[in-house]
């Protein structure tokens, strides 16, 4: 089953020094962390606080392709979860069919905030993230866990890098 789903922040993991995207539920009953590159948070930050670019970065210029093509995004899932690597799919329409585009759950997001699509995430993917050790220390893993648990709601919209 899919859940939508909306970023709630983008933060740095204060373990890992990496930024992490928050998804979560509109009942705020699942979320989900997606470890990320300091680019492509740099991508979905600007385009979370409108800021324009001079020259179009690699989503704008995918959504500009998507356009000219007279396509329009329907939707991306967080499909996969394998290892410690997550898995997406962009649902293009063109023409009378719909593709599904693999693609990084990165990238399918900052995708979906320039087009306005809803972000899903397949409900197996949460459930299997919450057995996943993604530090190689134990004692970081307890501690990264205890500060997700601990995030206030608030500090989640801040989208602090």
């Amino acid at each position: 089953m899919l859940i939508e789903m909306t970023i709630k922040g983008l933060m740095v993991d204060p373990i890992t020094n990496m930024p992490i995207i928050i998804l979560r539920d509109q009942d705020g009953q699942k979320v989900l962390p997606i470890w990320v590159g300091v680019f492509e948070a740099n991508a979905i930050a600007l385009q979370i606080e409108n800021v324009s670019t001079p020259r179009p970065m690699t989503h704008d210029l995918l959504r500009n392709v998507i356009h000219d093509m007279h396509g329009q995004v329907q939707k991306v899932v967080v499909s996969d979860l394998k290892g410690n690597t997550f898995y997406a799919l962009i649902y293009v329409s063109l023409a009378a069919d719909t593709i599904a585009i693999d693609a990084r759950p990165s990238d399918a997001i900052a995708l979906a905030l320039r087009v306005r699509a809803p972000i899903f995430v397949d409900d197996s993917v949460i459930e299997h993230a919450k057995t996943i050790d993604f530090t190689a220390d134990k004692s970081d893993s307890e501690r990264l866990q205890k500060w997700l648990e601990s995030l206030d709601p608030e500090e989640l919209g801040k989208y602090k890098m």
